[in-house]
């Protein structure tokens, strides 16, 4: 028998995001849901689709088919369309929990979209320096496929 120790190295990480939208809050958030499902992506050319259950206590995971895939976390909260919350590992796949919010106020015709991230864990230095890219990169496809819907464009 082999026997490891190590000091209790607990951390944790919060990124908060901003996006504003120039679209419908309706458009805004079933967006969001498909961006965070079947249009789930790492990066550009770099698809990863993911299945979103929309309902409390719904799974977000990544389904590798044969009972295969990842738990990403479950619908902590869905209030549609203003508020979305999952909490579990997510992309972690040690001891690490997230909870994450997205908050979408409507603005007009524009939509302001919120992300809280907030973790707590062993949370792996690659894992913690690429959190706020990969944010960014969602909420970014996020408004450039919500004003395609609607025709918009930023300005």
């Amino acid at each position: 028998m082999t026997t490891s120790t190590s000091a209790n190295m607990i951390d944790s990480l919060e990124v908060t995001k901003t996006e504003t939208i120039a679209a419908p809050i309706e458009i805004v958030f079933e967006t969001l849901l498909e961006q965070l499902g079947p249009l789930s992506e790492t990066g550009p050319d770099s698809p990863m689709p993911m299945k979103l259950e929309a309902w409390p206590g719904g799974r977000w995971y990544r389904d590798l088919g044969q009972n295969g895939g990842h738990l990403w976390g479950h619908v902590q909260v869905i209030k549609p369309p203003t508020l979305l919350e999952i909490s579990g590992p997510l992309f972690m796949s040690y001891p690490a929990v997230s909870h994450v919010q997205y908050r979408l106020t409507a603005d007009g015709a524009r939509t302001r979209l919120e992300l809280v991230h907030r973790a707590i864990g062993q949370i792996a230095t690659p894992h913690r320096e690429g959190v706020g890219r990969g944010w960014t990169y969602i909420l970014g496809k996020v408004r450039e496929r919500a004003e395609q819907h609607t025709g918009a464009s930023r300005g």
